[in-house]
C-alpha cells in the first residue's frame, strides 16, 4: 500500500472535511473527530479512534489535523 489508506482533506469553504479511503472512495464529510470515527467504524475498522492520529493509517491533508472549520 503507498501512503495511508485514509485521507482526511482540507477544509471546505463552508466547513467540514471529505474523508476518503485508499482509492478515493468517499466516506463522507466530516465536521469533528466524531464523524471520522463514525466513518471509519462503518468501513470496518472499530477501533477508528486510535487511528486518527495514526500517519500509517490517516494523513491529514491542508490544515491542521482535529480542524474542521471553513477554510
Amino acid at each position: 500500500m503507498d501512503g495511508a489508506p485514509i485521507v482526511v482533506h482540507p477544509p471546505s469553504p463552508t466547513g467540514g472535511r471529505r474523508v476518503t479511503v485508499h482509492g478515493g472512495n468517499i466516506l463522507g464529510l466530516a465536521h469533528s473527530d466524531r464523524d471520522v470515527v463514525e466513518f471509519l467504524r462503518r468501513a470496518g475498522l472499530p477501533d477508528a479512534e486510535d487511528l486518527l492520529d495514526d500517519p500509517a493509517w490517516v494523513k491529514w491533508r491542508g490544515g491542521r489535523a482535529h480542524e474542521y472549520e471553513a477554510a
